[in-house]
This record gives C-alpha cells, sequence and structure tokens, in this order.
C-alpha cells in the first residue's frame, strides 16, 4: 500500500500536523471503506453543507447521529424482526450500519431529517470573530503611535 509522507510539509508550515495526519489516516482506510449505505455531501452556501445518506427500510427511531469530537457518527439498527417475514427476493438491505466522517474545526451539525428514504443532516462552518480576516491599518506617524499608546511624553517628544 502506497503511504503519504508529510515530512516536507513539516517543514514550511506551523500547525498542519493534525491535516497532515488526517490526511495519511484517509489515504489508509480508503480502500477498506464501506459502501454502504451510499451518500452524498454536498455544499449549499458558502459556508454551509449537506450530507444526503439513502436510509431506505429505517425509520427515524433506528437511526443516530452523533457528533463525537471531531467527527460525525451516523448509525443505522434496523428494529425491525423479518423472522416471520418469507423473502423471495430481498434486494433492499436493512443491516445495520456505521458511517463516519471526520469534521473540520468550527462546523457544528445545524439539523438532521429524515425524508422519503434519505437522511439528510445539514452542517455549518462558523468561523469565531477572532479567525475572521481583519484589515490592520499601517501607522507611518511616530507620535500619533505614541498618543495612541497614553504615552503623552514621548509623543511631545517625538513631536519636537
Amino acid at each position: 500500500m502506497r503511504r503519504f509522507d508529510p515530512t516536507p510539509l513539516y517543514r514550511a508550515t506551523i500547525g498542519f500536523d493534525r491535516m497532515a495526519d488526517m490526511l495519511d489516516r484517509a489515504l489508509a482506510t480508503d480502500l477498506q471503506a464501506p459502501s454502504y449505505p451510499p451518500y452524498n455531501i454536498e455544499r449549499t452556501a458558502e459556508n454551509a453543507y449537506r450530507i444526503s445518506i439513502a436510509v431506505a427500510g429505517f425509520a427515524a427511531d433506528d437511526l443516530s447521529v452523533e457528533v463525537k469530537e471531531t467527527a460525525l457518527v451516523v448509525t443505522g439498527r434496523s428494529s425491525e424482526d423479518d423472522s416471520a417475514r418469507q423473502f423471495l427476493h430481498r434486494g433492499i438491505a436493512t443491516r445495520a450500519f456505521e458511517r463516519r466522517f471526520h469534521l473540520a474545526d468550527h462546523v457544528r451539525v445545524t439539523q438532521a431529517r429524515h425524508a422519503d428514504g434519505m437522511l439528510h443532516i445539514d452542517l455549518a462552518r462558523e468561523l469565531p470573530e477572532a479567525l475572521k480576516p481583519r484589515r490592520i491599518e499601517i501607522s507611518t506617524d511616530l507620535a500619533r503611535l505614541a498618543n495612541s499608546a497614553n504615552m503623552p511624553d514621548q509623543a511631545a517628544q517625538l513631536a519636537q
């Protein structure tokens, strides 16, 4: 199996080690990732996403959506007892499943809806005010800089 070596990234970046570890983990588990149930991930707005999972045969009570640290875990356990029924053909799978999605920082689940055999999970990325881009004013006037720092003695000296 091919592994990704993030060492060159560490030389030029600071604080991205979690992302490199997550990328390495995703590449390592990609081959063994389950394909059931099928799902879509779509961007609905600039900072909004929706995960749609096909859960035909599952009632809303059979499904569970949980956020554990930075992972969204969706599980399904069918509570229906099929032992009394005789199937000639069974094409609708209702086997138990667990699907995990790794969430980025500041992404939270806003709602989950079950309708028409689909489970829709809406997510929103909410950046804190401290992480939003802001414009820094560049000052060239030292007297004004000293006044803003409440140092009137130094401002007077600079003005002379």
